[in-house]
């Protein structure tokens, strides 16, 4: 009888396919993309308290980062 290798018995290994440049225009590697592009673009997982409203937490945040537009993704209110 045949035997069969549980998962985290597996060898591994990564395989890079092609290292190819990247033209600006269509974006660049995540570690070299600038910090504004992040802020510009980016998502940030908070865990709101109990408390004040997402609205409120959203004002915080634009506030804090200097930005202009932000937004929530939903009432994230936790019953107890």
């Amino acid at each position: 009888m045949q035997r069969i290798n549980v998962p985290w018995e597996i060898k591994r290994k990564l395989l890079i396919k092609a290292e190819e440049k990247t033209d600006i225009k269509y974006g660049c590697k995540p570690e070299d993309r600038p910090i504004k592009d992040y802020v510009r673009l980016g998502t940030i997982n908070l865990d709101k308290i109990a408390g004040p409203s997402s609205h409120e937490v959203t004002a915080w945040v634009k506030r804090i980062l200097n930005l202009t537009h932000a937004g929530h993704g939903g009432t994230l209110e936790a019953s107890i």
